[in-house]
């Protein structure tokens, strides 16, 4: 079993406790994370780390149920996961898999590292309940090495005005509160390049596939680089 990342002397550290939801993480764990596997969603997350190699950190990491997909090529593969219940079946999960996995106790909106530490970064599913996500992908320009690469795998703002209003809705009543903090609309392509990252590639399709439409069926699936300069 690994243990957490103690921050250096002089790096950045988190500033408060992030509120448990031990309701949704076994939620997810048991039923969300399962359901998810029936629909397909093994397929994207091999096309979100396919080609990685090096030194690599995903933020939101959950239970850890990126970590098979991992290529041989990542030579250290750093979990951020703050919820603790979570964080513990992440760690669990992190002996039974190929790629040498640290899971670590922080907030994305922190990171306990120095600048340019890694040659990759990943991002699943975690965007949409990240308190300031654009917080959190600035820290992930920072410590990413110059050219730099950000794969993202989000659930995100719907194509028509009907059902972007249903996500307002939604995003400002119970829908946070029902899934650990998770929000159906945010743009998150926009903040991704307003971090000062520069998208590549982006594939956008319905997940799961379903006739009714879902408030947070549509999603992103791409590559975005470290642009020259600070993030924003």
């Amino acid at each position: 079993m690994t243990q957490p990342i103690t921050p250096q002397p002089g790096e950045p550290r988190q500033t408060k406790p992030v509120k448990p939801h031990p309701l949704f993480a076994r939620f997810y764990a048991r039923l969300a994370g399962p359901a998810l596997e029936r629909a397909g969603i093994a397929a994207h997350r091999r096309r979100l780390v396919a080609g990685l190699s090096g030194e690599v950190i995903e933020i939101g990491a959950g239970n850890g149920l990126n970590f098979p997909y991992y290529p041989p090529e990542v030579t250290r593969l750093v979990a951020v996961e703050p919820e603790p219940n979570l964080r513990a079946l992440a760690r669990e999960r992190s002996g039974r898999v190929p790629v040498p996995v640290d899971v670590c106790d922080a907030r994305a909106e922190r990171l306990p590292f120095p600048d340019a530490s890694f040659d990759a970064a990943v991002v699943c599913l975690a965007l949409c309940s990240i308190a300031d996500p654009h917080a959190a992908l600035v820290e992930l320009h920072r410590v990413l090495r110059p050219g730099g690469r950000l794969r993202f795998f989000e659930h995100v703002q719907a194509d028509t005005p009907a059902m972007r209003g249903v996500q307002r809705v939604l995003d400002a009543t119970v829908w946070p509160r029902l899934m650990g903090g998770c929000h159906t609309g945010r743009d998150t392509r926009r903040t991704i390049t307003t971090a000062g990252f520069r998208v590549t590639t982006v594939d956008r399709f319905d997940f799961p596939p379903s006739r009714i439409p879902l408030p947070a069926g549509t999603h992103i699936l791409g590559t975005a680089v470290r642009d020259d300069g600070a993030g924003r």
